[in-house]
């Protein structure tokens, strides 16, 4: 008895020993990233499985390879990353604009390159190198000036440009709102942040319905003249910034493909033309109705295995999940994200150092709006973009550079205070 005791005793101090480098890792948010893989490569297969491909498989290999990721990264401190910032900035924008240069075109779009057989998507892993610069710039000097915003503002453009004119919508939306989380979170003024995207707002709402657009315009002049020091001034330019964004709103639509307009307006009246940028949208949205409240069953759904969504896997796997695990499923998916957000800003609130805690903000950011969206544009509240749903949709790159982000996180909230008592 007494060499049992001993011997469980000693494998108890080995495991002790093995699992210390990762004794602070926030282990609920661990589990909640691999069940939501687990679940994509699921709902993926079924998405495949009378369409002629059988690669879902691949989501599950890349879940492995970013479970050791995470548990590489979380083992290392990332503070180091202040000292590398510019060099993380460097190798993102030499990333894209390799892009432009040599990369490969599909469906008008020119996004990714190939490299040893695979085709990588840079815009990807550049949005894990904007959070890492811009927590970087944002830790050495908080965004509580105006200089120190439009300081960040810039740094974040040039990469959002290259994004911009691959094309890519959806990224570059992506990356807009991890510049905006990750602002707020530095203490900059929520006025100045709402007169920055006050000029997007102005554009469509100009052409769209004048008189509301009076209104706007009204309500942006008061916070210019609540948000500076010079009320003025700030009221002024509040002005003059929404009247020209107005007036350019012809102009700045001309700039997008013929597919981007589909997308930002056929979603708000899909059956104008229902065999062509609508389809997506009506078919999803059958399906996520056909699933009730249980659902069809996995790999009963006919709308997704009768292939009437093309590229299901991808951005809309949701609709597999609406249909096929029904609207307890769905639930159980939002209910996922959602704890797995609050694990982010718990560990946001409890990081050791500003840097950190605005890593797992620009995370945080990411994966809200990418959720937010993707799931609003399958159920016709939000435009189609091409925004994928983080861990669950088809796509290696996008996957990976989730991964990458919550190891960073990880390596956050293993290395934060320790509790005494």
């Amino acid at each position: 008895m007494l060499q049992r005791t001993l011997f469980g005793t000693h494998v108890g101090m080995r495991w002790k020993s093995f699992l210390a480098p990762w004794q602070q890792l926030d282990w609920p948010l661990l589990g909640l990233t691999l069940g939501l893989t687990g679940l994509g490569g699921v709902m993926i297969r079924s998405a495949e499985l009378n369409n002629g491909q059988t690669d879902w498989w691949w989501h599950w290999i890349i879940g492995g390879i970013g479970l050791a990721i995470i548990l590489v990264i979380a083992r290392w401190r990332y503070e180091i990353l202040i000292q590398w910032h510019w060099v993380v900035y460097g190798i993102t924008i030499v990333g894209l604009i390799a892009v432009m240069l040599i990369g490969s075109t599909a469906n008008g779009a020119q996004r990714w390159i190939g490299i040893l057989g695979f085709q990588v998507q840079p815009s990807e892993f550049a949005k894990i190198g904007l959070i890492v610069s811009l927590a970087a710039i944002l830790h050495s000097e908080p965004a509580s000036t105006l200089m120190a915003v439009l300081r960040a503002l810039g740094v974040a453009a040039v990469p959002w440009i290259f994004v911009f004119l691959e094309p890519n919508l959806g990224t570059s939306l992506v990356f807009g709102s991890i510049t905006m989380g990750m602002l707020y979170w530095g203490n900059a003024n929520p006025g100045w942040l709402i007169l920055m995207l006050s000029p997007i707002i102005s554009a469509i709402v100009f052409n769209a319905f004048l008189p509301a657009w009076f209104l706007w315009v009204g309500g942006m002049v008061y916070i210019g003249w609540r948000s500076f020091s010079w009320p003025i001034l700030g009221a002024l330019g509040a002005l003059a910034v929404n009247a020209v964004s107005g007036g350019l709103g012809h102009l700045l639509w001309g700039l997008l493909k013929d597919y981007q307009k589909d997308r930002l307006l056929l979603f708000l009246d899909p059956d104008k033309d229902p065999l062509g940028g609508g389809y997506h949208l009506i078919q999803s949205k059958i399906a996520i109705g056909a699933g009730g409240i249980w659902g069809r069953g996995l790999h009963q759904g006919t709308q997704t295995q009768l292939r009437f969504i093309p590229e299901q896997h991808t951005d809309f796997i949701f609709s597999a999940i609406g249909e096929e695990l029904g609207f307890i499923g769905s639930l159980c998916v939002l209910l996922a994200f959602w704890f797995l957000c609050l694990r982010l800003v718990i560990i946001a609130q409890n990081a050791k150092d500003n840097f950190g805690s605005l890593i797992a903000i620009g995370v945080l950011s990411m994966i809200v709006f990418q959720t937010v969206v993707n799931i609003g544009m399958n159920i016709g509240l939000a435009p189609i973009t091409g925004i994928p749903l983080p861990l669950l949709s088809y796509g290696r790159s996008a996957l990976l550079a989730n991964f990458l982000g919550l190891g960073l996180v990880q390596s956050v909230a293993n290395h934060r205070p320790r509790l005494k008592f």
